[in-house]
């Protein structure tokens, strides 16, 4: 009686294992990417809403030397800011500055002003964070000056 052989070669074998190999060599680093996108809208929605708080507990914190508070002003054209700076209202001072992110875009609110007690005064709009596929809203009660960032 013959041997039936119902084995794969060698060869038939590498040639499977090349081949997922190159796949995995060209889709990992694409999701790789996706993930870290997604990721960097959000990090840069919670630095800016931080920011935004930061400024706030400087105004009530300094409320005795610097009784108009502090204001987070957006740098760059409103279709896209690029960065932002923490001035002190009485003195002019820039006490703080940074950069948006590349991918993340930041649109709406112009400004954020305190006063003394940590309330929001003048404008009441909110600022959109977006990128990689999601939009955060960063808003703050005018009444308390509390700082809220919610997925859209």
């Amino acid at each position: 009686m013959k041997a039936v052989g119902k084995g794969v070669t060698l060869v038939e074998l590498l040639i499977v294992v090349l081949i997922i190999g190159a796949l995995t060599f060209i889709t990992i680093p694409k999701l790789a990417m996706t993930v870290v996108n997604l990721g960097r809208s959000q990090t840069g929605a919670e630095r800016m809403a931080a920011a935004i708080r930061h400024c706030r507990t400087l105004s009530i914190s300094n409320a005795s030397t610097s009784p108009q508070g502090f204001r987070l002003n957006m740098t760059g054209p409103p279709s896209g800011y690029t960065g932002f700076q923490i001035v002190n209202v009485q003195t002019g001072a820039v006490i703080e500055s940074d950069t948006i992110a590349e991918n993340v875009t930041c649109t709406g609110a112009n400004d954020f002003v305190f006063g003394p007690l940590g309330n929001r005064t003048g404008d009441t709009d909110n600022l959109t964070v977006s990128g990689g596929g999601k939009t955060y809203v960063i808003s703050v009660i005018t009444s308390t000056g509390m700082v809220k960032c919610t997925l859209q």
